[in-house]
């Protein structure tokens, strides 16, 4: 079911499903979607007043999604400028080397060191986005496969994409997606993500019996959701 109300100038569209859960929860998602799982037979009129009630976080979260891509493109790619990896902070340092046909990175002794024979951003920024795109593609498989254990299901590929406004997605057939991004965020939170994702393949929602399936996995979701809350939009370049 699809509902809407205004707030203001703004016009705020939700879906609404029904569960065997006793209170109402809304979530917010990126780019732009607000859904509401309310318990069985609940009155039209008492969803949308509870979702009015929380009519300001709701705008503050869609706000904080639009801003992520103004986050990812601030970087200027200068020296000692700060770049994250894994939930650490590196600086980084160019060096310039004319022998050289293209860029390199490297992660050496806490800082990210570019050898390049140029020092245009964009050409620092793509061989950036190449070296966290190929550490990016190895953690998440290697995660993958470590957490499989727990599903009977097999994600039918896993790939890693350019996805500024998700971390990650789960078709209908169980190809995952991955925002490359994720691989600057602490290894608890990208394993919350993976596993989010792989729960996907069981459930296509997000239904109570999703939410169990994935605390029986990760007891402490709630605080690795959280961090993604607080600090997701700073995730990027």
């Amino acid at each position: 079911m699809q509902l809407s109300f205004q707030y203001g100038t703004r016009n705020i569209e939700f879906t609404v499903t029904y569960s065997n859960r006793k209170t109402i929860q809304i979530t917010v998602e990126p780019p732009d979607i607000v859904k509401v799982t309310a318990p069985m037979d609940t009155p039209k009129d008492a969803i949308l007043e509870k979702v009015k009630s929380k009519a300001s976080w709701i705008v503050q979260k869609l706000f904080a999604f639009k801003d992520m891509e103004f986050m990812i493109s601030s970087k200027e790619f200068v020296n000692g400028e700060s770049f994250l990896y894994l939930g650490r902070n590196y600086s980084l340092n160019i060096n310039l080397n004319g022998q050289l046909k293209r860029s390199e990175v490297k992660l050496y002794q806490g800082k990210f060191i570019v050898e390049t024979p140029t020092k245009d951003e964009m050409a620092i920024r793509k061989a950036m986005e190449q070296w966290y795109r190929q550490k990016a593609e190895e953690k998440v498989n290697e995660r993958v496969e470590y957490y499989q254990h727990y599903f009977k299901i097999k994600p039918k590929k896993v790939s890693i994409k350019e996805q500024k406004k998700r971390w990650g997605s789960c078709t209908g057939d169980n190809h995952l997606l991955f925002n490359w991004r994720i691989i600057m965020a602490p290894s608890p939170v990208l394993d919350y993500i993976v596993v989010h994702e792989l729960c996907h393949m069981s459930y296509k929602n997000h239904s109570r019996e999703y939410w169990d399936m994935l605390s029986s996995i990760i007891p402490d979701y709630e605080k690795r959701k959280e961090w993604l809350r607080n600090y997701g939009v700073r995730i990027g370049f």
